[in-house]
């Protein structure tokens, strides 16, 4: 209900979120890449390029060894040309070590959609909150230069900070056209789609203003938003409240691989969702 007090949202794991997000990271990929526009990203790509006075023996450089133990025992006056027998001592190492090499790569914009409406009770929110969180972490782990947008709605939609995004929590009816034309209009404004790799994130309980908008949603998605996209992922969580109409409707109306629909039951379920969203192959 309505209270001055923010939710406790908290993320009880055993490890960092940089170390789930490695975690995820090797499992879920982003899916259908089409590199097109300004190279923004900076991924870590690397290789055994370099080297290194430390490392263990199996990466020890012999050819880079031998030749400082050569050039140390030439300066020292015990290098014997009738006898050139070269022995490493522990300042000759070698070794061979990784190299990161920032590789510029496509652009990417990803938006979060969420129903912060009163048909959306706490769990259902935590729910929201926990997947757009876990994405949000792997995506920062994962790339330089990925931008990211919340957007938040019950019958109006709002741009709000990310912070906000997951605790707010409103008390009004659901319009979810509201949400998605004010993607449209912040991708007009300031993003070009042969620019940028677009992923649309979207989570609900199903519970719409009416079978009008819901038209009008499937109407923006086909015209306006899938035709630009790279992936539109509906996470629909389970709610007492919520009719769950709004994805049988998605379902119903469009059909379109850029389109990815999950349900979200409960929080065992959110990595099923991930992997349905952000998979390989997917």
């Amino acid at each position: 209900g309505a209270g001055g007090e923010p939710g406790k949202h908290l993320l009880e794991v055993d490890v960092s979120l940089e170390e789930l997000a490695a975690i995820l990271g090797e499992e879920l990929e982003l899916p259908r890449i089409q590199p097109r526009g300004r190279d923004r990203i900076l991924a870590d790509r690397g290789r055994y390029s370099s080297i290194g006075v430390v490392g263990p023996e199996s990466l020890r450089h012999f050819r880079r060894t031998y030749r400082e133990a050569l050039k140390r025992q030439i300066a020292e006056g015990l290098y014997d040309p009738q006898n050139p027998v070269i022995i490493p001592i522990r300042r000759d190492l070698r070794y061979r070590t990784w190299r990161p090499r920032p590789v510029p790569e496509s652009a990417a914009v990803v938006f979060y959609i969420m129903d912060v409406s009163g048909s959306m009770g706490d769990e259902q929110k935590e729910i929201v909150r926990l997947a757009a969180f876990w994405i949000d972490t792997w995506l920062r782990s994962q790339y330089k230069g990925v931008e990211t947008r919340y957007i938040a709605h019950d019958a109006a939609a709002r741009e709000v900070p990310r912070d906000m995004f997951f605790r707010l929590r409103e008390s009004g009816g659901t319009k979810i056209s509201s949400a998605y034309e004010l993607v449209r209009s912040i991708l007009a404004e300031h993003y070009v789609s042969r620019d940028w790799n677009l992923y649309i994130l979207q989570f609900s309980d199903g519970d719409n203003w009416g079978a009008d908008d819901t038209g009008r949603c499937a109407e923006i998605l086909q015209e306006s938003l899938l035709p630009v996209c790279n992936l539109f992922a509906y996470g629909q969580v389970r709610s007492a409240y919520g009719s769950g109409q709004f994805l049988k409707d998605l379902k119903e109306k469009i059909q379109d691989e850029r389109l990815v629909t999950a349900e979200i039951p409960d929080r065992e379920h959110i990595l099923d969702a991930l992997k349905a969203f952000l998979g390989k192959g997917r």
